[in-house]
């Protein structure tokens, strides 16, 4: 993977950015997907925002070599404040991390979301977080992917300015996918749901506690759900 050939997750994601749109990408690592952003022609402007050193370095090496550093700021900081007032930010991008880790960025700076029009978001576990976090801050789902890479299941989440209603099966699973229900899609619950039974056998040889008893029952609910929407 480079700045002319992203990998099919990056690729996915910057397909969702909006033509002319100024882009912050928040743990850019080498700042790949602004730059191939800027080659594209989709954003004239963009911000990689980095909090470790190593791959700050990295990614102004990157836009160095590929000659974009009029268009893309390299910036070390912690999350969103990699954005600074007057960078006209209008859409945000984070990929790659944990859905708890990706809700935490967007909490501890939520003033640089005022302007914000689209998130683009690529957790690499616990989409549901992201979800019940949307529902509360007054997002709503755009549009969801779900995508194979590498032996590895990502999902990309495609947020808005709304309001929205959605189940508890929604949450869990996206409601844009179980409308699309893809192979991919069935491929993961389906394993999901072995290693929930495997959980549950486990659980159900030990000493039963009101711990334990609560587990088990918060196992058997998730894989009634997710068992009903696969046989729907």
């Amino acid at each position: 993977m480079n700045a002319q050939k992203l990998s099919k997750r990056l690729e996915t994601v910057a397909s969702f950015v909006p033509t002319g749109a100024i882009v912050a990408d928040i743990g850019s690592d080498h700042a790949y997907l602004p730059c191939y952003l800027v080659q594209q022609g989709i954003v004239s402007g963009a911000i990689a925002g980095e909090v470790v050193k190593g791959p700050y370095e990295s990614a102004l090496r990157q836009v160095r070599a590929e000659g974009l550093t009029n268009n893309i700021k390299v910036r070390l900081a912690d999350g969103l404040a990699a954005v600074e007032q007057g960078d006209e930010v209008d859409t945000i991008t984070i990929a790659g991390m944990g859905g708890p880790l990706i809700v935490s960025i967007l909490e501890k700076h939520p003033e640089v979301l005022r302007s914000v029009t689209r998130l683009i978001l690529q957790p690499n576990i616990h989409a549901k977080v992201i979800r019940e976090w949307a529902l509360v801050h007054g997002w709503a789902i755009l549009d969801e992917v779900i995508l194979e890479e590498d032996d590895k299941i990502y999902e990309i989440l495609v947020l808005q300015r709304g309001a929205m209603h959605l189940t508890s099966a929604e949450i869990l699973l996206g409601n844009h996918l179980i409308a699309q229900r893809s192979a991919t899609f069935v491929k993961k619950w389906t394993k999901e749901i072995d290693n929930w039974q495997r959980i549950l056998q486990d659980l159900n040889k030990a000493e039963t506690t009101p711990e334990i008893q609560a587990k088990k029952e918060e196992l058997q609910i998730l894989i009634q759900l997710v068992e009903g929407v696969l046989s729907s």
